[in-house]
């Protein structure tokens, strides 16, 4: 599988790092592992206890980043954003397998939006590039189908089916379950995010999940000229 990343996405403000993480054990949980969630979890809840999403530069360097696409504000909220607001509400964060729970604890001490899709579930390759309103996008939940507007930047694999619409919405095709193996994940940012927290971001989350589910990661990606 190859990451192709088209550069007129690039010229909206997107910063990405493709991150592939092979051959892990998803399903094996350690006492290690569950100490090191936790922790995490508690140090998280403080950190967010009176913080103001609205306030922060780089969750509204997202918004900023719909704007130029068009997308209204209003219902569409950006990944990591949407994480902390739910760990400020349920004061926890809802388990759902270790690959997942370990990036959603990344992109929530990051801010960066982090998503995990498996290999296996995917057609070919993955480009990160603008839509023109041909491609298939069933959300994650979803039964039926969801229209596409042109012009607006997703991650799409070569069967022309949307793997995750901005940085907001994943799908049922490729979701990451306690039996996936192999998983590309997505580490984006927007203009405010610097090139160093990306690296970091990405570094961390392959060191974190091979020591705790094994494998080999590495990170890929490749601009396309438009």
């Amino acid at each position: 599988m190859k990451f192709y990343i088209f550069k007129n996405v690039l010229d909206l403000g997107v910063k990405i790092k493709g991150v592939l993480i092979e051959n892990i054990d998803n399903e094996t949980i350690s006492e290690e592992y569950l100490n090191w969630r936790n922790n995490q979890v508690k140090t998280l809840i403080e950190i967010y206890r009176d913080f103001n999403v609205r306030e922060d530069p780089v969750l509204e360097g997202f918004y900023a980043l719909h704007e130029k696409v068009a997308v209204p504000r209003r219902k569409n909220i950006p990944a990591s954003e949407n994480l902390i607001k739910l760990l400020q509400k349920k004061e926890d964060l809802m388990e759902i397998n270790k690959a997942v729970d370990i990036y959603n604890i990344i992109s929530m001490k990051s801010k960066l939006a982090l998503g995990a899709h498996d290999i296996d579930k995917i057609n070919g390759n993955i480009s990160l590039r603008l839509t023109d309103g041909s491609e298939h996008f069933l959300p994650l939940g979803a039964t039926e189908e969801k229209p596409v507007k042109p012009g607006e930047y997703s991650y799409i694999d070569d069967n022309n089916d949307i793997l995750c619409w901005l940085e907001i919405r994943q799908v049922e095709k490729d979701k990451v379950t306690e039996n996936s193996k192999n998983i590309f994940y997505i580490v984006q940012g927007n203009e405010v995010t610097s090139d160093e927290l990306m690296e970091e971001t990405a570094k961390e989350l392959i060191e974190v999940t091979t020591s705790f589910a094994g494998g080999q990661g590495r990170i890929v990606g490749q601009v396309i000229e438009m």
